[in-house]
């Protein structure tokens, strides 16, 4: 009996893509752009480790969609990085891929010409080269890590990953985070619950096996040795906003009762803003307040912010987008950014140091 038709049913094709050590050798990573990436990383084991006072702060678009307005904001980033480096270490976030809920536009690299054509090598480079841009300005950056795929074609320059609240409880991103090369954060369930944030952190600590790709595009057993920089970020859920004191304390408590890292991050957006991005300024100042009365917990914050306010849906023709507009979710704009930040810099510059030997 013929076994003709009963494999890959459902699949329309197959394209085979530029492999991982085929991209690196097109866009290298080398010089300024990798020092960037060393100090990055090593800045955010020691802010972890509290070795070093300071917070660190991942801010940026939703979702990177304007090569053009990725790099304005970078510039900009760039130039308020060094005049508050004494008291936040900032971090651009450089999102490419966005899970969504049902359907949508899925990012950058799925979708470079958000036309459904899906050109994901031209995504894929491009992705590379932006980041590669935005590290030779001497800015680490961050993204989520959603694809199991793509970490081989970029991670070696990112200095901070996230695995998303839709993805905490995946099998497959633990044990894909226990192989990456940055700190990562988890962020607490979709509910505002820990217990998946908590479990991912002990699993992510430990090696595991599972199948990957290797630089030549291999279909590979991944050995990995272990992620010991895995931190939790509150986002809030469905039961509401977990920034506050209370929440933070609650966490604290299951975060030692689970036997994991103690460092806290705060997501200022998502359900902790109830999406409204105004409210963001708010629980940054409210996270200020905390650590003024002696928060000892909190290490890190996230920002959604772009260069002009809100967001906009993508029109037929691309030439009606707005310049600096989240496609995503709704962003504060920059002149709110460089405020907030500079307030909370300026709240906590003589605080922050008495915390390093907490």
């Amino acid at each position: 009996m013929s076994n003709e038709h009963v494999d890959n049913l459902n699949i329309a094709s197959l394209d085979a893509l530029i492999t991982p050590e085929q991209l690196k050798q097109e866009q290298p990573l080398e010089g300024g752009a990798l020092e960037a990436v060393r100090k990055g990383r090593q800045t955010i084991y020691d802010i972890l480790d509290r070795k070093d006072p300071r917070l660190f702060v991942v801010v940026g678009p939703c979702s990177i969609h304007d090569v053009d307005a990725a790099m304005d904001y970078a510039r900009r980033l760039a130039k308020l990085a060094d005049e508050l480096k004494d008291s936040l270490f900032l971090v651009m976030r450089v999102y490419f891929e966005k899970p969504r809920t049902s359907i949508g536009w899925k990012g950058l690299i799925n979708d470079p010409d958000m036309d459904d054509t899906f050109q994901i090598e031209k995504g894929l480079k491009i992705g590379r080269k932006v980041l590669l841009d935005i590290s030779k300005l001497g800015l680490p950056t961050s993204t989520e890590a959603l694809d199991p795929i793509s970490p081989q074609y970029l991670q070696d320059l990112i200095s901070w990953s996230a695995i998303g609240a839709r993805t905490t409880e995946s099998q497959t991103h633990r044990e894909m985070s226990s192989g990456l090369s940055s700190a990562v954060g988890f962020k607490n369930g979709t509910d505002g619950g820990l217990t998946v944030a908590v479990n991912a952190m002990q699993s992510v600590s430990s090696p595991h096996r599972f199948l990957g790709i290797n630089g030549e595009g291999q279909v590979s057993v991944v050995t990995t040795k272990g992620n010991q920089y895995a931190h939790v970020v509150l986002r809030g859920g469905s039961s509401g906003p977990n920034y506050d004191s209370v929440h933070v304390a609650q966490a604290e408590k299951e975060l030692e009762k689970g036997g994991v890292s103690k460092n806290i991050m705060i997501d200022c957006s998502h359900a902790n803003s109830n999406k409204d991005p105004t409210i963001q300024s708010l629980v940054l100042k409210d996270v200020t307040h905390q650590i003024l009365e002696g928060n000892q917990s909190i290490v890190g914050l996230m920002l959604e912010s772009n260069i002009n306010f809100g967001n906009q849906k993508i029109p037929k023709d691309l030439s009606d987008l707005k310049y600096g507009v989240s496609v995503t979710d709704a962003c504060i704009d920059w002149d709110e950014t460089e405020r907030s930040l500079r307030e909370m810099a300026a709240k906590l510059k003589d605080v922050l140091p008495a915390r390093k030997a907490g």
